[in-house]
Order: C-alpha cells, then structure tokens, then sequence
C-alpha cells in the first residue's frame, strides 16, 4: 500500500513538473489546428495549409492567457482556419482576446487579419506591414508602431520590437518577459531546419545583423517559437546564424 502511495505521489509530482515546465498534452482542434500549452498562460497553435510549391506547410503561432484577456501572435493562413481557431479559444478556454499582433506581412502573419477585423479583434502591427498591406490591397492593422509597442493583457505585458530586415523587411519579435517567450516568427529557425526557408522577400545582406540584436536583446528568453517547426530555446537563435553564415 505504501509502495502505491509513493508511486501515485511521484506521479503528480511528475505532471506538475511537465505542467510547469511546459509540456502539455497536445490538443486537436480540427484537422488542421493543434495547440500545446507551452507555460502556464501561453499555448503555441500549429495550422497547416495547402500552399502553392511547398505543399502542406504547418505555421506557429501563440496565444498569451492572463486574467482572463488574451493577446493572439499571427494568424493561420486563412480567415477559414482563423475563424475555427477564435471559436476554439473562446468557447474552450473561455477568454476573451484584446488583440492581434502580426509578425509580418505574409498569409503566416496577418492571412486571417480579414476575420479578426470582421469580430472587432484590435489588430497591431509595425508600420512597414501596414504599408505593405496597404500597397498589395491585404487586410491593414489598425494600430501601428516604429520601433517598440508594449500592449497590456491582464495584469501582464507584452513586449513588440522591430530590430531590422530579415525574412522580410517588416518583420517584428515579441518578448514575453512574465514567461521568458520569445516570439521569433519566421525571421528564426528551427533546429532542424538545413535552409532559411523561403526567401523570395528576405534582405539577406541584414538578417545577420538583425539577428544579432535579437540574441543581445534576449538573453534570459527561456523558450523561442519560429514561424514553423519545433519551438526550442536560444539554441534557436543561434542556429539561425549559423544558417546565415552557410549562406554566404
């Protein structure tokens, strides 16, 4: 008896490690939309669509919970996904979200900005994506910035900063400081990543640059979520240089 005791203890010792070491469960949304808690109020969602010349391409995001308020980090590539991804965190998780942030301008980034604005979802983003939203007849952000936003949710904020031209010339990072998340979006690379990925609007001559103020800014970041794949830590970061270096 005692011998069951101490195994039923030692295992919600070990599920309250995971938990607070973020390691949910992963949750099937729909057949395209899988979420995993990742901290105690941030999950990461996975999208895939079907994507011209790549095929069926799987896109991060994140959604930050405090209080009962959340912040939304990128979009699925579609209002489709979108709208079946708000619905889920509403209804599921009961929260109510204040805001949109977008990593950059691509269909990862603001695809589903159509929706949110149609649900009235402020919607942020640096104003290099706004222009280029503007000038390509794309969803435009409501609200923008130049170097730096801090957005309050709950009783926690959010930090939004542009460091410099990289897999586009728009794109941003957001920091996390209650939770040390960074999130990278697709100026970052998952370890198992060999390429940059798609480089067709990157400024390659400034990724380097730009990724080094990103790892100088962040050194307790503790977890980093890229556009696609596997979320990890600083490792990330630095994996992405070393990509940038085999591209020179």
């Amino acid at each position: 008896m005692k011998m069951r005791i101490l195994i039923a203890a030692l295992t919600v010792c070990a599920v309250d490690s995971c938990l607070s070491q973020g390691t949910g469960p992963r949750i099937t949304v729909s057949r395209d939309i899988e979420v995993t808690r990742v901290s105690e109020h941030s999950y990461v969602y996975v999208s895939h669509a079907d994507v011209p010349h790549w095929g069926r391409v799987p896109s991060n995001g994140l959604l930050y919970i405090s209080n009962g308020e959340a912040l939304l980090f990128d979009t699925p590539m579609n209002d489709s996904l979108t709208m079946v991804l708000v619905q889920w965190i509403t209804d599921s998780l009961n929260v109510k979200i204040v805001g949109f942030i977008g990593n950059h301008w691509h269909d990862d980034g603001i695809g589903g900005l159509r929706y949110l604005k149609s649900v009235g979802i402020p919607s942020y983003a640096h104003e290099k994506t706004i222009a280029i939203a503007e000038s390509k007849d794309l969803p435009v952000p409501e609200h923008s910035f130049r170097d730096s936003l801090t957005l309050h949710v709950g009783r926690e904020v959010v930090v939004c900063r542009y460091f410099g031209a990289a897999h586009t010339v728009d794109n941003i990072v957001s920091w996390i400081p209650a939770d040390s998340i960074l999130f990278g979006g697709c100026m970052v690379r998952e370890l198992a990543s060999e390429s940059l990925g798609n480089t067709a609007d990157a400024d390659l001559a400034a990724w380097p640059s730009t990724i080094a103020r990103v790892i100088a800014a962040y050194p307790a970041a503790r977890i980093v979520i890229p556009g696609h794949g596997a979320r990890g830590g600083p490792e990330l970061l630095r994996h992405t240089q070393a990509l940038l270096k085999k591209t020179k």
